[in-house]
């Protein structure tokens, strides 16, 4: 194994989520694949709250919005605070700006980020964050769907599991990221034949066939 294989394979990424609920994300990355990859060191997950960097005895971080409109904005120094913190310990980390205005996140999109050991998953709430971080910072601006949600945690949890099993080892073994193989959206196994009120259901047969190619074929369309 050459030096680039072996520096690519123990290639620790950091996840360094801001949010204001960080509790919420504790059921999905202490259990099954992510939560092993965290426990085998494979990747790091780190959060930080914006009250955390207030200066307000109540840790208020939301205003009404200039202009007018309903719902609060997420002040800007908060969240300022909380990416310096960072970017004062990594010298290189990709910033992730969630807005449902964003550039959509695809595989291409997770392919570059797994290049970074450390990206920075911005969350918003409310009515969003005040602009002006982003004159502070440069920001790749994601969205993860044409739909809106209550906050950027679910979004980050996608982009999150997304890059993170692209990371060698995190999966075991990098052909099960389907991209990287013919794979089908419809798959079987045992038993080849079960009945439910009264009717059958079998295997598509080219499956049981043996022969690799029609299997592959049959995959691809």
């Amino acid at each position: 194994m050459d030096l680039v294989l072996i520096l690519l394979y123990y290639h620790l990424m950091t996840f360094h989520i801001i949010t204001l609920f960080p509790e919420s994300f504790s059921s999905y990355t202490s259990s099954s694949i992510i939560g092993r990859a965290v426990k085998d060191k494979k990747i790091k997950i780190k959060f930080y709250n914006p009250r955390q960097f207030t200066r307000d005895k109540h840790r208020r971080i939301d205003r009404k919005p200039f202009g007018g409109g309903p719902g609060m904005v997420i002040e800007a120094l908060p969240v300022i605070k909380a990416i310096e913190s960072v970017k004062r310990k990594v010298k290189k980390a990709k910033i992730i700006w969630l807005t449902p205005s964003g550039k959509q996140f695809d595989n291409v999109q997770a392919d570059k980020f797994k290049k970074y050991s450390d990206l920075i998953i911005v969350c918003g709430r409310y009515e969003g964050i005040d602009s002006r971080v982003k004159k502070v910072f440069k920001v790749d601006e994601i969205s993860v769907g044409p739909y809106v949600l209550t906050g950027g945690e679910l979004p980050a949890m996608v982009i999150l599991d997304c890059v993170a099993r692209r990371i060698p080892g995190v999966l075991g073994k990098i052909e099960s990221v389907e991209e990287n193989r013919v794979a089908s959206s419809d798959v079987y196994t045992r038993p080849e034949v079960f009945k439910y009120k009264n009717k059958s259901y079998k295997v598509p047969k080219v499956l049981l066939s043996g022969h690799h190619a029609k299997i592959t074929e049959w995959r691809r369309k």
